[in-house]
């Protein structure tokens, strides 16, 4: 039997802020940019409901993998956005 207390599961994780509360926001855009790139594109790879809405917005990302469609939503869309 272990001396340690079980962890907390509402307790703050260990791991640091994906921002820093002490730098302007301006100065950390691009940061969440591309963590938010990289999420959606997790995300996207296994919807085609997802992919469709990238595409309607301009984003070329049909049939790339994950990592493509990573750099490709990092970018502005390449076409107009369909209304």
């Amino acid at each position: 039997m272990s001396d340690t207390p079980p962890k907390d599961p509402n307790a703050d994780p260990a791991d640091p802020p994906l921002v820093d509360p002490d730098k302007p926001p301006a100065d950390q855009i691009g940061r969440v940019n591309a963590l938010l790139a990289e999420w959606a594109a997790r995300n996207a790879a296994d919807s085609d409901a997802l992919i469709e809405r990238f595409e309607s917005m301009g984003y070329a990302v049909r049939g790339k993998s994950e990592e493509e469609i990573a750099q490709v939503l990092k970018q502005a869309p390449q076409r107009k956005p369909v209304a």
